[in-house]
């Protein structure tokens, strides 16, 4: 897998603006979500990370959760022309350096691994929960 060139790309502790997040989960196959979505949730966020290429945003992460007992690492995308390079990676890392610095002993980390994702978050850790628990969902869908 070829590296990124880091004197290419900026990483940054920032959540993603509304704009480049809509973009961003769209171009990388996630589900959209609706402006107000983003407007609503955003700020929520406990912890992000963001690439940018030549001034843009072509990736990102973040956590969210209650700070405390329950954590979930959402939004895991990145822009398919900047793919394989080792970004997603990278701000995959970086994430769960945030928490375990962060989170109190005992606290829960969670995420959905879609496709071939699991295999990257395996490496950090996390395994499948089944058959103990199965994820859930309820997408909520308007007009």
């Amino acid at each position: 897998m070829p590296r990124f060139d880091p004197a290419l790309y900026s990483f940054h502790v920032e959540t993603p603006d509304s704009e480049s997040y809509r973009r961003l989960r769209a171009v990388s196959g996630l589900s959209p979500k609706s402006e107000e979505a983003a407007r609503r949730g955003l700020p929520n966020t406990l912890h992000a990370v963001i690439a940018r290429f030549e001034g843009r945003t072509v990736a990102m992460g973040r956590v969210v959760g209650d700070g405390g007992a329950f954590f979930q690492i959402v939004d895991m995308a990145v822009e398919p022309a900047h793919q394989g390079q080792g970004i997603g990676k990278a701000i995959f890392a970086a994430l769960v350096d945030w928490l375990r610095e962060t989170a109190p002993d005992s606290a829960r980390v969670s995420l959905t691994a879609g496709g071939d994702a699991r295999h990257l978050y395996a490496q950090f850790g996390f395994e499948p929960v089944m058959p103990e628990a199965i994820g859930m969902a309820l997408m909520i869908r308007r007009g």
